[in-house]
């Protein structure tokens, strides 16, 4: 209930500018929120009636708080309670007739740019009264001896009125001013100190200036006529620049009289319109030029302006104070030939002459030098070097010559002859550097002796056609031609086609590639036929077999003596009789060498692994005759002497993100080592950092982008630190890297189309040295006791001897049965006691870095177990593991969470282990773009089952089948077994595993014989 005794109002102004207003009784008591709501605010719309108010305590007491527009509309007609007894602070009082003024002062558009908020460095508005109002408003001041209070309250009501009604006259008032307006936008600086309320509106365009002409400067050049020695020059070499002011018609600008700074008329007549107050017009331009630039006055009579310029002045008022007059509003008149000249910067060029390029033997190299003759290009004219050092030694800023005009800024000249005479140093410019210019349209940058790198001044190539025809095929790769490949047993696609293609004509030029592939799309394949046409290329020169050119027989000789040396200058670029070398991953030793044995038989391939390897001297001579070396990472750092002694003919690393750390003795090794052309393949160029990119690229064209700290400072820091990833540098590194990296997506609609359904691979691994150990032993076990047992029992232990040399196969721990230790041995080794686990790892990373999911099938549960635990650990995100003890509620939980495209990304579970009996039937996984057999079933009718929970009716992308197989052992022969069996009618290996237990002792070792080539040393 609301008291009826006298209530007092007061109101406290806050800090941040909002009001509080808080009342008490007339026996000193506060008023609570609640009453004070309802005896004020009762009648307030603006507030929603009170109830928007927020409430605090005062030292006062409880107090309710109102934004400076609610409070100016507040108290312009405040609605109160009828039976309420209020009395008004005496300040309030004033409040109120100020909050009148104002508001009506907002509604008439009585209102103006607050000058001082400006040199605040804010934007804002102050009241602009008429006549008596003007009166009112200065009684308020002398009432409050505070007219800051006053213009504050003013210009925080005016910004929140803006902000709630944009569409309101002050807001389009806003709008029309500080759209474009630099002055509002940037604020007060040292070059706008000069100015005065008056100046700044007049600039800021809210005053117009109502005389029927404007005061304009204009700059005269000096009369240019005479020529010395070739060279055009203001007459005499003495004649000085001048200023002038033009007086020019508003409405016809053609109309103008031009009068000298002190006034007197030069040009024209002066209209009878204009005569009354012109003279005070050009005295008031005289002041404000003269406020802007001080400089200017004359030193013979002051307040007035200089009228002749000399060079160095002109100079600076060409280039400086003429952009402060215009800031000013001030118009300006300069030579029209300076628009031009003034944004034309000078260029330095390095014209290619026309014999680069077009040797018989196109080999380039990112090192090899171009030959050049320097240009320099000022302000539209061409001058050759020579001419230009004269020019340069004349020490002026501007200098007429060839009938223009052209600015000689000192700096500008010293960073050309700087620039020249460090290419003087560096012997000129090499492909590297007119590659980063072509592809990024920037400079190039020289490397000091600390390792830092500076900017150069910005050079510009004029490339002969040559070099215009090699950068075009670099950017276009697409139109590169394909020669058919003899000896390749496969039918190349499109794409992989102009991946070869790429691949040789990055050879013919000497620089390296990267092709990253996305997986399943044949990088293997593609490298195999690019090996096939290297030494293709050699037999043709060597004369082992004809070229095409001379097997056609051209009827006339002088043709075919053309053709076949044309045919021969471009075999020479890719052709070599000295080996190549491949380094991979252990785990994929037997895949490249299965692939190349299927795709290239004619090739003559050399292992350089195991404890037998060649070692010193005999190293050489092991890979004589070889067509291609293949090895391990860790092989090429323990046998690094050997590998360096031979320049290779290609390099090619196979999953080259092993050297992504640049640091590691085996990435320094293997960036050290010699070869004619390097090759990198790899699905993920790119993992975590842009380190990673660096190191690629490092391997296959050293030093093109620049040193790791470099690169590290102008590139890796700026984006991985960057909110939005820096796209213009993004895109800079983008442009370096695209000619020399090939990269195609499944997802690309011109891949997707070429694609089978469903590509199946095969994924052979070797035994570690704990594997074959173990394995041994079990095979030796089961010889000793076959012979001694019973029918019944012979078929148990053959069985259960299966069963553990599978169980060898996949991981030494589920052998040994070690539950939940088995982890300790796999981190942070990354699988390193199983190379099938490793290699799992990997193909792993790759398809999660594209955002693809999988399935992963196993016939063990344990190995289940111990999949879920490492990849968990190695991949940090969830992975899931259904088997048969999975409850039905647990297991559609599961299934949903991998499957349902609505579940948040943080929800979902894209890898997802299955045992091959509770998972190989009756499920939909289409959320599954890679399927993994981790372990082999025999019956290849359930390892089809299980593929196809994921390709089904459903799917829409390509299903990619990797089927793991361990080299050397039972694994290998069986699979062997089913592919002869297949070409059969499709004919399937029995049931199940029983058929083995059939097999005859001799049969049985055999089979089960472990082949010690492929166990890792």
């Amino acid at each position: 209930m609301i008291s009826l005794s006298q209530v007092h109002i007061r109101v406290q102004k806050l800090p941040t500018g909002s009001f509080a207003f808080y009342g008490e009784t007339e026996q000193a008591n506060e008023v609570p929120g609640y009453a004070l709501r309802k005896l004020l605010f009762a009648w307030h719309e603006g507030s929603f009636y009170g109830t928007q108010l927020e409430s605090i305590r005062t030292g006062y007491g409880e107090a309710l708080v109102l934004t400076p527009y609610m409070a100016l509309d507040y108290l312009a007609n405040p609605g109160t309670l009828l039976h309420g007894k209020l009395s008004w602070d005496a300040d309030v009082l004033l409040m109120k007739k100020g909050a009148a003024l104002f508001s009506e002062a907002l509604t008439a558009g009585w209102y103006m740019p607050s000058f001082r908020h400006w040199l605040q460095g804010g934007m804002g508005w102050k009241p602009q009264l008429p006549g008596a109002k003007l009166g009112e408003l200065e009684h308020l001041y002398k009432g409050t001896q505070d007219e800051d209070f006053w213009h504050d309250w003013f210009h925080a009501a005016a910004l929140e009125m803006m902000k709630e009604a944009p569409d309101s006259e002050i807001g389009k008032e806003w709008r029309r001013l500080s759209e474009g307006n630099a002055l509002l936008r940037e604020g007060p600086s040292a070059e706008t100190s000069w100015m005065q309320e008056e100046d700044w509106l007049l600039a800021i365009g809210w005053k117009q200036d109502g005389k029927p002409y404007r005061i304009c400067v204009q700059l005269v050049e000096p009369y240019a006529e005479t020529y010395v020695d070739g060279t055009t020059t203001a007459k005499d070499n003495g004649a000085d620049w001048r200023l002038r002011f033009i007086a020019q018609d508003r409405q016809d600008t053609n109309h103008f009289v031009e009068f000298s700074t002190a006034g007197t008329i030069l040009v024209g007549r002066v209209p009878a319109a204009w005569q009354d107050g012109i003279d005070a017009s050009i005295q008031d331009q005289t002041n404000r030029v003269l406020r802007i630039l001080p400089q200017l006055e004359s030193e013979f009579q002051k307040g007035k302006i200089v009228e002749q310029l000399s060079d160095d002045q002109a100079w600076e008022f060409l280039t400086e104070s003429s952009l402060l007059l215009a800031a000013a509003g001030i118009s300006v008149f300069l030579p029209s030939w300076w628009g031009e000249l003034s944004r034309a910067r000078p260029q330095l060029r390095a014209k290619v002459r026309s014999s680069v390029g077009t040797s018989r033997r196109p080999m380039f190299g990112m090192d090899h030098i171009i030959q050049f003759d320097w240009r320099v290009a000022l302000g539209g004219v061409d001058l050759s070097e020579e001419e230009f050092h004269q020019i340069a030694e004349q020490k002026k800023r501007l200098i007429y010559i060839r009938g223009r005009w052209v600015q000689l800024n000192p700096a500008d000249l010293e960073q050309m002859k700087a620039a020249m005479r460090q290419r003087e140093k560096r012997k000129g410019f090499s492909l590297r550097d007119v590659l980063e210019m072509q592809l990024t349209d920037e400079p190039s940058q020289q490397v000091s002796s600390t390792g830092e790198q500076k900017d150069e001044f910005k050079v510009h190539f004029e490339l002969n056609s040559s070099l215009r025809n090699l950068l075009r095929k670099l950017n276009q790769r697409e139109s590169l031609p394909f020669v058919q490949i003899d000896g390749l047993e496969a039918d190349l696609r499109p794409y992989q086609e102009e991946g070869v293609s790429w691949l040789l004509f990055l050879r013919g030029i000497g620089l390296g590639g990267c092709l990253a592939d996305d997986m399943g799309l044949g990088k293997t394949v593609q490298f195999i036929a690019y090996l096939l046409a290297v030494k293709g290329a050699a037999e043709q020169l060597t004369g082992r077999i004809p070229s095409q050119s001379q097997s056609k027989g051209q009827a006339q000789r002088k043709d075919q003596s053309h053709s076949q040396s044309n045919g021969q200058t471009e075999l020479q670029a890719i052709a070599d009789t000295v080996p190549s070398l491949l380094i991979c991953p252990t785990s994929v030793l037997g895949n490249w060498q299965k692939e190349l044995e299927r795709f290239a038989p004619s090739l003559n391939i050399h292992l350089h692994y195991g404890a037998q390897r060649a070692k010193g001297e005999a190293f050489e001579a092991s890979v004589a005759g070889a067509d291609l070396v293949i090895t391990s990472y860790n092989i090429a750092l323990l046998d690094e002497e050997e590998l360096a002694s031979i320049t290779w003919n290609t390099l090619c690393l196979d999953e080259a993100q092993n050297i992504k750390n640049a640091y590691t003795k085996q990435s320094q090794a293997i960036r050290g080592l010699n070869a004619r052309h390097r090759i990198a393949l790899t699905g993920t160029p790119l993992e975590n950092r842009l380190t990673e990119l660096w190191s690629i690229f490092d391997f296959i064209n050293p030093g093109y982008l620049g040193t790791l700290r470099h690169f590290n400072h102008h590139y890796v820091g700026p984006i991985e630190k960057s909110t939005d990833g820096a796209p213009g540098l993004t895109s800079r590194v983008q442009r370096l890297i695209r000619p020399f990296l090939l990269r195609r997506v499944k997802k690309d609609p011109a891949i997707q189309l070429s694609l089978p359904e469903k590509v199946e691979s095969k994924a052979y691994v070797a035994l570690t040295p704990e594997q074959g150990a173990l394995y041994e032993n079990v095979v030796q076990t089961l010889m000793e006791r076959i012979d001694s047992l019973s029918v019944m029992e012979k078929k148990g232990l053959i069985l259960a001897s299966l069963t553990k040399l599978k169980q060898i196969c996949d991981h030494p721990s589920l052998f040994l049965k070690e539950g939940d230790r088995a982890g300790a041995g796999v981190a942070p080794g990354r699988g390193v006691r199983s190379a099938k686990l490793e290699r799992l790892l990997e193909m792993i990373d790759e398809l999660r870095s594209d955002g693809g999911g999988c399935l992963i099938f196993t016939q063990f549960v344990e190995m289940g177990h111990l999949l879920q635990r490492v990849i968990a650990q190695e991949r940090g995100e969830p992975v899931q593991f259904l088997h048969g003890a999975v409850a039905k509620a647990k297991r559609d939980e599961m299934i949903a969470r991998f499957q349902d495209d609505a579940l948040p990304e943080a929800e979902r579970c894209r890898i997802f282990i299955l045992s091959l009996k509770a998972g190989g039937t009756g499920l939909n996984l289409t959320a599954a773009n890679h399927v993994f057999h981790y372990d082999r079933w025999w019956n290849p009718a359930v390892e089809n089952q299980a593929t196809d929970r994921a390709f089904r009716i459903g799917q829409s992308r390509d299903v990619q089948v990797h089927k793991f197989i361990t080299l050397g052992t039972l694994e290998e022969r069986i699979d062997e077994m089913i592919e002869r069996k297949k070409g059969l009618s499709d004919q399937i290996v029995g049931t199940g595993e029983s058929w083995v237990t059939e097999m005859s002792t001799s049969e049985l070792r055999e089979l089960f014989a472990l082949r010690r080539e492929w166990v890792e040393k």
